[in-house]
């Protein structure tokens, strides 16, 4: 079976394989990327948000409409999230918690904030948004990557027990 159609499909997959195993190298520092980036955004807003704590307050009672929560509780909770979970998030502790958490305080933000996210002359506004949650989505799927102190603790772990997979 050596006909120069099989012979093109055998070097085609050799160069496919090989391509895919030097960009799997990659693969910690995109997952490093997307932490920092999607973090950077969400500590920014919980550190204005906390700079000013009235403000926060009156938007929470007029702006935003959270739905179950009162709004000084939700200001908090809010609040909180845009602050705690980023930081998990940045040093890679949590595991998958870390950025489901903070997809739910992106989903919430998109809910609470809808009347004006979904009128006209906000798509991109909307967009941002979508964008975040589809990279919390690929970090909760996949996880954070090799470059977080859960790798390095899980395989520490496995090193101190003797285990070696």
């Amino acid at each position: 079976m050596n006909s120069p159609a099989y012979s093109i499909a055998t070097r085609l997959a050799s160069f496919f394989a090989t391509t895919g195993k030097w960009l799997d190298y990659l693969q910690p520092l995109l997952a490093l990327g997307l932490r920092i980036h999607v973090s950077w955004v969400f500590l920014n807003s919980g550190w204005l948000k906390i700079t000013d704590w009235d403000q926060t307050l009156g938007l929470f009672d007029t702006e935003y409409h959270v739905p179950v929560l009162p709004p000084h509780l939700a200001a908090v909770v809010g609040t909180f999230g845009e602050l705690f979970f980023p930081v998990l998030l940045i040093v890679g502790l949590g595991g998958r918690l870390a950025p489901l958490g903070l997809f739910a305080v992106n989903a919430l933000a998109v809910i609470s904030y809808a009347h004006v996210l979904l009128a006209d002359g906000f798509e991109a506004a909307l967009a941002q948004h979508v964008l975040w949650g589809l990279m919390l989505v690929v970090l909760t799927v996949y996880g954070q990557g090799a470059l977080s102190l859960d790798r390095l603790w899980s395989r520490r772990a496995r090193m101190a027990s003797g285990m070696t997979w």
